[in-house]
């Protein structure tokens, strides 16, 4: 099964598409029907002999045509509507004392809704804001509350690393990131170097967090007292890369082994 992976542009929400009779190219403009609308977006990927299994759990969307200038010219018409909307919509907020933090506004394909994105530290009546925006633009207007993450993601910028937010480049959905993850990795547990621009723990602590799981699962429990040739040690710490523990000796002394070094007895119970 061949498709075609499409990214909307608003927020880098992306979709799996089936091109039909079309023989498209890599950014290539297209319109394609989404769960809210028609939008145009462009090609981002060409993906050959897709699993037919996976492309029904991802829900592929249909593709209609490659853009026309038409469709170009109403896509250049939307974004100067969404620009004149972000302006009105901050110039009211501000008259109504509102607490929001407009991220983006979003004009579907056909302007047939606009919706306005934005955050705040709790629940807002915008009531009085809907209807100067329904009055000032004649269309449908929906505001939607979204979290600080989701707002890194529409906004972008750059990590801690230097590069460009996982959640701005490529992450589609979030997933749940504890403490735990952290403690898992022996990182450091500084809330300013394990979280991201939004405040949040940094998404990148799931990548390896399964792997840091199972090297765990071989190494024996901190305090454990094994025998060496240079005498008896307690395990004081471990390094999970090079699979190693940390013995201190009765003199205080710090011995580092290699897990596979250890007696066969202390390696099965590591094991269990």
């Amino acid at each position: 099964m061949n498709l075609v992976k499409i990214c909307l542009g608003c927020g880098n929400k992306c979709r799996l598409a089936d091109p039909g009779d079309l023989e498209l190219h890599l950014q290539d403009r297209v319109v394609l029907e989404n769960d809210d609308g028609l939008r145009l977006g462009r090609v981002v990927a060409i993906l050959p002999d897709f699993d037919p299994q996976l492309a029904r759990a991802a829900q592929v969307k249909t593709l209609l045509r490659r853009a026309t200038p038409e469709d170009l010219a109403q896509e250049e018409k939307n974004r100067l509507l969404e620009q004149r909307a972000h302006e009105f919509c901050q110039r009211r907020t501000q008259t109504l004392h509102l607490p929001i933090y407009l991220v983006e506004v979003d004009c579907l394909f056909d302007a047939s809704k606009i919706i306005f994105y934005f955050t705040a530290p709790g629940r807002v009546d915008f009531r009085e804001l809907v209807k100067d925006l329904v009055q000032e633009f004649r269309t449908r207007i929906e505001l939607r509350q979204i979290g600080v993450r989701h707002r890194a993601k529409m906004v972008g910028g750059l990590g801690i690393c230097g590069r460009g937010l996982c959640c701005a480049q490529f992450i589609q959905d979030f997933e749940p990131v504890s403490v735990r993850m952290a403690k898992e990795q022996q990182l450091s547990l500084n809330p300013n170097k394990i979280s991201g621009i939004c405040g949040r723990l940094m998404c990148c602590l799931t990548y390896e967090y399964a792997s840091y799981q199972e090297i765990r699962r071989n190494l024996p429990r901190l305090g454990k007292r094994i025998a060496t040739p240079e005498g008896e040690g307690k395990i004081v710490r471990y390094n999970l890369i090079r699979e190693t523990v940390t013995l201190e000796l009765e003199d205080k002394r710090e011995l580092e082994i290699p897990l596979s070094q250890l007696p066969m007895g202390y390696q099965e119970e590591a094991g269990q």
